[in-house]
């Protein structure tokens, strides 16, 4: 099962002290907007997204179809085949992709520690 593109996506306090923080770490904003509460940071193949009020805790995110530089891959496995597969294995699903759409869609699923991570399909 091919997931993509990985991030960490983290639940921020104040957007613009965390991006101060990451860019001494050489972090550079490579995608998002300040106004819109949320940046997507790059250092290599890195990625780390820095929301701010958009949710409580910290999510672990996947992007099938893409690579770190959000460019869409040749060849990859349908957020639908992945969550088919998942449930097929016995993973309980905290929301579904509709399995009826095709394109965008994400599902989530909690690990057995309480972390959520975000199967987001972007193409």
């Amino acid at each position: 099962m091919k997931l993509g593109a990985f991030s960490i996506s983290l639940a921020v306090k104040d957007l613009q002290v965390s991006k101060t923080f990451y860019e001494k770490m050489g972090f550079t904003v490579f995608a998002g907007e300040m106004e819109r509460n949320y940046l997507i940071m790059k250092n290599g193949n890195s990625l780390l997204g820095l929301f701010q009020g958009m949710f409580e805790n910290n999510i672990l995110t996947f992007n099938p179809g893409w690579d770190e530089n959000a460019q869409t891959l040749d060849a990859f496995d349908d957020v639908r085949d992945i969550q088919k597969a998942l449930k097929k294995n016995g993973v309980a699903l905290t929301s579904e992709a509709d399995e009826t759409t095709s394109g965008p869609a994400s599902f989530m699923v909690m690990d057995p520690d309480g972390n959520t991570i975000l199967i987001d399909q972007h193409v």
